[in-house]
Formats: structure tokens, C-alpha cells, sequence
């Protein structure tokens, strides 16, 4: 049975959607505009919240760093200013996860690289998660892996062998994971998501929760996905799709997360049993609806039942189903009917009922 549990919940085939509010960069750098982020993804019902952390000068190259960032997006002269004005130290994410505590929902990150993962591990926070531009390495994978924290790792961009080989490394680290099908595109377009990869995954790795993470803004996506078996699913998070960033205009707002969550709250209710059976609530309209056998006519007792005698029709009353016409006919009449009386098996002689 494939199952993670982060902090106290346990996700599985038969648990709800373990929703992830994935905030990012969307607080700006902000550390009242992220706390404003956590407690409206808290009311819209969402599982956790995750932010992302990057030790920029073990991530990029200094060539990287040092380029011209401009534009709408760009909250520095540099790409190097840009990203470390995004960054949250020590004393924020221990705010924020105590923050996160009173809320009553969880909180992690994204480590970027091996020196953020040491910062992540010394925060105590209930798991990580591995982006997808991280798949295929393999260090950083086997280094969260071996930590033994619970683990979410995305799949953007990746050939299956790619998702392969990352799992076969995590399972030879004995790490605790779940795979996130995802498209690294930016919104993604319908046709880019692929959500029947969510059956190949399940078919593959049996042990393994898998999940959705999304960047299309489709109503209908996130319940497909958890129709197909992702019982984590997570969405961009914002408070503003106009707000200065590259990750706001394909964001969810609070509204559309909480309709989101209502939403797999729904049809996890709908997909129910496999087992076909009529219920309760089902017994006023079957009254109105099913039918009966009739008798055609008034016939005397000791009349025999043949072909024609009987009619299925919507009487209301209780009798024998037209489904055992068969077995009616040939039988004799235990006592005088009147026309469309309702047949049952008391007036009946001889029947092999």
C-alpha cells in the first residue's frame, strides 16, 4: 500500500488531496505579505504551505549573477540583487513556521541546492520538496533522501528513464517520497499536461504516492488528476494574479484554491465504492420509477399465465419483477384478478419461483 506521511497527516489511495499552497517567491520578499499568503491558504483549506530556498551563490555562477535583470518582474539591477531580495533568512522561516503551527497547517520549502538543504534540515520542518530542475541530480537527491525527512520531488521536463533513475536512486537511499507529474511550461496549455502519466507512475512504482503539480490555470485539471490516482496536488499561490512577479499570472487566488479544495473534497465523496449496490436514498424514485408485473385484463382463478397476460408497467406497489416473466408464465392464477392487478407470488400456483 503506497502511503507518506507529513507531520500527522497520511497520504494514500484512499485519503483526500494533501494540497500544497506553493507560495515561492509570491511574498516578495515580504515577511507580512507571506504571513498574509499562509493565513489565506489556511482558510481556503489547503494542507501545507511551501516557499523556495535558494543559496544563490552555490546555485548560480557568478556570470549568472552578475547579468542585467530588468523589467516589471525585477526587484533588483542584477539577477544576483533580484534573487537575494527574494530570499528569506533563519529568523523569517522561524516565524513563519511558528507561524504556520498556530495556523494548524504545514509548512516546508524547496531546497535548490545541498547548502539550502542543510538550512531546511536545521529549521525541523515536516518535509522537503526537490524541483523538478533537480530530477536528474542525483547528489542533491540522494543527500535529501538520506535524511529521512519525507520527501516531494517533481518531474517537469524529464523523459520516464529521467524519472527512473531518480526514483531508483531515492529507494537506494531508503527515502520516504512522493513523484508530482508535472509540465514545465509556464502557463501550461492543456495538451502539454499529459495527466495519464499519473496512471503510468502508479503502474511503475506501486510503493509510491504520486501527485499533481500544476502550472495551468484549468478549473477541471486538479479533480481529473486526483480521479487518476494524484493524491497530492499542488497549485501556485497568490494574493493578486497583477502582483510584480514571473509566478503571479498563473497563480491560484484564495478563492480559486478554496473552490479547488471543495472541489476534490466532492469527488473523492463521488468516487465512493466499486461495489455497484442500490442505496437508501435511492428507494423514493426506484417506487416511482420500477416496474411490475400487471395482469392484462380480469381473469378467474386457475386461469394459466400466458404470453401477453402479463404487462410491466409503474404501478407503485411491490411485485414481481419483469425480469422473471419467464418464470410466470405457465404458472395458474391462485385466485380472481381484476385488470392491471399486481402480480404476486402468492397469487400464483405451480411456479418454479
Amino acid at each position: 500500500m503506497r502511503t507518506l506521511t507529513i507531520g500527522t497527516t497520511e497520504i494514500s489511495d484512499r485519503s483526500a488531496a494533501y494540497v500544497i499552497a506553493e507560495i515561492g517567491h509570491n511574498h516578495g520578499g515580504d515577511l507580512a505579505t507571506a504571513k498574509a499568503l499562509f493565513t489565506a491558504a489556511a482558510e481556503a483549506g489547503a494542507s501545507a504551505v511551501k516557499l523556495q530556498k535558494r543559496d544563490n551563490r552555490e546555485l548560480f555562477t557568478k556570470e549568472v549573477l552578475n547579468k542585467s535583470y530588468t523589467g516589471r518582474n525585477s526587484y533588483g539591477a542584477t539577477y544576483g540583487e533580484h534573487r537575494e531580495a527574494l530570499e528569506f533568512g533563519e529568523s523569517e522561516y522561524r516565524h513563519l513556521a511558528a507561524f504556520a503551527a498556530k495556523l494548524g497547517i504545514d509548512f516546508f520549502t524547496t531546497a535548490f541546492d545541498e547548502v539550502s538543504l542543510d538550512f531546511v534540515m536545521g529549521l525541523g520542518l515536516p518535509a522537503i520538496k526537490i524541483a523538478s530542475g533537480d530530477l536528474t541530480n542525483t547528489p542533491l537527491l540522494e543527500a535529501a533522501g538520506r535524511t529521512g525527512v519525507p520527501m516531494i520531488v517533481s518531474s517537469g521536463g524529464a523523459s520516464l528513464s529521467d524519472v527512473v533513475t531518480a526514483v531508483n536512486a531515492l529507494d537506494g537511499v531508503g527515502a520516504r517520497f512522493g513523484i508530482l507529474q508535472c509540465t514545465a511550461t509556464y502557463p501550461a496549455q492543456a495538451e502539454q499536461l499529459n495527466l495519464h502519466v499519473i496512471d503510468t507512475y502508479r503502474r511503475l512504482f506501486p510503493n509510491t504516492v504520486i501527485g499533481y503539480s500544476g502550472h495551468d490555470v484549468l478549473e477541471s485539471v486538479p479533480v481529473s488528476a486526483y480521479t487518476l490516482g494524484a493524491r497530492i496536488i499542488e497549485r501556485h499561490f497568490t494574493l493578486d494574479k497583477c502582483a510584480r512577479g514571473s509566478d503571479h499570472h498563473f497563480s491560484q487566488t484564495p478563492v480559486e484554491m478554496k473552490k479547488m479544495v471543495e472541489d476534490l473534497d466532492a469527488v473523492r465523496a463521488a468516487l465512493g465504492s466499486p461495489v455497484k449496490r442500490q442505496i437508501p436514498e435511492e428507494t423514493p424514485a426506484l417506487a416511482k420509477m420500477s416496474k411490475t408485473l400487471v395482469v392484462r385484463g380480469s381473469h378467474p382463478a386457475g386461469t394459466v399465465v400466458e404470453p401477453g397476460m402479463p404487462a410491466a408497467k409503474t404501478s407503485g406497489r411491490p411485485g414481481i419483477r419483469p425480469a422473471a416473466l419467464a418464470e410466470v408464465l405457465g404458472a395458474r392464477l391462485a385466485r380472481d384478478v381484476d385488470d392491471e392487478h399486481v402480480l404476486r407470488l402468492s397469487d400464483l400456483i405451480y411456479t418454479t419461483l
